[in-house]
């Protein structure tokens, strides 16, 4: 992977994120910035590019300039509101983006402020999962027809694609994303946080009636007679606010431990790479001194591996020095 920075680099350094990146500083704004990028492009199987509505095609990057040398190239389009629409040259972030699309109105409880869940279903989860999908789809077909082909990923449209799940269930009445009444938005008794004895948090999920009266046995509450009917969420959630109040977070998570209760410990980033089972699993790999998530998903045949050390400037050093490249170095 080579990617072309601005001047000064793109402000976010990340040592886990930008291993075994090639990156070269280019202006593409400029006559030999911009002939440097399009003899990248000639031999490229995939372009990304992340920027607003029309500036690729006014830079003379844009994809009919990209795919006439290169019929195969698979052109990778990454923005918040789409190419088209009444927002496409709008400026915009993670928050804004499933704000109107009606993710963030239906996370959090009643009568308190929507809580963005960090920029993990916009940016990531809407936005650079539909575009990897989208590639791997478009590098797929090319098998067939020897032709690449436009991906146009919208963070709105992914974000629509995963409230499916829920707006999909409203006409059948099977959720609300009514936060007083939404079971998996964070109100329901059984699908929430709560705060422990330390002050730290301790999450519940027995949403399925067996593993609810699971939890409440443990809890000395099988006879308390709480329920999950939606009528009782406040009185059955405060209830469970003073139980759990009573002993540390830890306590929790070991009486929990073995069972399918659905209960566990609410861990920081820190905690979670010492977890047992993350442990076990492999989840979490240190390499050169960096703990980072292990490759994913795990491939049986043909595992990954961990991208090699360094910024990828051996990489493209030599990949300039072969002939596929000799237009970069005219």
């Amino acid at each position: 992977m080579i990617r072309i920075d601005r001047e000064g680099g793109n402000g976010w350094p990340n040592p886990i994120m930008d291993r075994g990146r090639a990156a070269m500083t280019l202006d593409i704004r400029g006559d030999d910035g911009r002939a440097a990028a399009l003899a990248l492009c000639d031999h490229a199987d995939v372009v990304i590019e992340g920027f607003r509505p029309g500036v690729m095609e006014r830079l003379g990057l844009g994809p009919d300039i990209l795919l006439a040398p290169n019929p195969a190239l698979v052109y990778g389009r990454m923005t918040g509101w789409g190419q088209d629409g009444p927002l496409a040259p709008r400026a915009g972030h993670d928050i804004t983006y499933i704000a109107l699309t009606g993710a963030l109105d239906a996370i959090g409880e009643p009568g308190r402020r929507a809580v963005p869940p960090l920029n993990l279903v916009g940016d990531f989860g809407g936005g650079s999962m539909f575009l990897a999908f989208g590639i791997m789809a478009a590098l797929f077909e090319r098998q067939r027809s020897g032709r690449g082909q436009v991906v146009d990923a919208a963070i709105v449209d992914g974000v629509s694609h995963l409230m499916t799940m829920f707006t999909g269930l409203l006409p059948a009445g099977r959720i609300s994303l009514d936060r007083a009444r939404n079971a998996l938005g964070g109100s329901a008794p059984f699908y929430r946080t709560y705060t422990c004895a330390d002050g730290r948090e301790i999450a519940v999920g027995p949403i399925e009636p067996q593993f609810w009266a699971r939890m409440l046995d443990i809890l000395g509450l099988a006879d308390a007679g709480l329920s999950q009917r939606v009528a009782d969420w406040p009185a059955t959630a405060a209830i469970l606010e003073r139980t759990f109040a009573t002993a540390p977070r830890d306590h929790w998570a070991d009486l929990f431990r073995d069972t399918d209760a659905c209960v566990f410990p609410v861990l920081s980033a820190n905690e979670a790479i010492r977890d047992d089972h993350l442990a076990a699993r492999g989840t979490f790999v240190e390499h050169d001194g960096l703990t980072q998530a292990a490759p994913a998903p795990r491939l049986s045949r043909t595992p990954p591996g961990i991208p090699p050390s360094g910024d990828g400037s051996a990489l493209l050093d030599r990949w300039t020095r072969t002939p596929r490249a000799e237009g970069i170095r005219r």
